[in-house]
């Protein structure tokens, strides 16, 4: 399971569970094996109900939430990829630094008229 795990203050840390994208191995009713982020689970699909093997999912605490696409999955572990490069305090990889994927724009890298539009609205 990954988790992240910040603190607002010194005094208080919180963890936030995060979904990860797994590929369907084999099934048994009720469960399924999955390979993901170098990590092989036994997970419940009775949320999701009976997968095929080579089926992507997401999964959460060792429960598939959702069926996704192979894109989807790749997107998912692009942006977690970005968040464990940010946590170890990597720069950007060069997979990262365009956000083309991301089907919107960053505050970032916008300019400053649409940034002035963004903040207070098309007046």
């Amino acid at each position: 399971m990954v988790t992240s795990v910040f603190s607002l203050n010194p005094f208080q840390v919180l963890e936030m569970c995060i979904g990860i994208p797994m590929q369907v191995q084999s099934t048994a009713p009720g469960y399924a094996v999955c390979v993901g982020r170098g990590e092989e689970r036994r997970v419940s699909t009775a949320l999701v109900g009976a997968l095929g093997v080579s089926d992507w999912v997401l999964v959460f605490l060792n429960d598939v939430r959702e069926r996704i696409t192979a894109e989807r999955a790749a997107e998912v572990n692009l942006v977690l990829d970005t968040i464990q490069a940010a946590m170890k305090g990597q720069g950007q990889s060069q997979a990262v630094q365009s956000t083309d994927w991301l089907g919107f724009g960053l505050p970032s890298q916008m300019d400053q008229t649409t940034l002035q539009v963004l903040i207070e609205g098309d007046r």
